[in-house]
């Protein structure tokens, strides 16, 4: 037989390179402290995400400076 496994969205306990690449959209606290560091607003934040398929930092980043100018 095999053993259920529960499945959470965002294990808190593994905090490896991989996850600190990314902006969580779910995760408040995560949008809260991206939108602060590029100085945008977080409706900013949640249209970068969108625009651009993609919750990696550096893309991100990339998106909203481009934008910016």
């Amino acid at each position: 037989m095999y053993k259920k496994r529960k499945i959470m969205a965002d294990n808190k306990s593994k905090k490896g390179k991989s996850d600190r690449n990314k902006v969580s959209g779910s995760e408040h606290y995560e949008i809260q402290y991206f939108k602060e560091k590029m100085g945008v607003t977080s409706q900013a934040v949640t249209g970068a995400i969108r625009a651009t398929g993609s919750n990696d930092r550096k893309v991100l980043e990339k998106y909203l400076k481009d934008k910016q100018k």
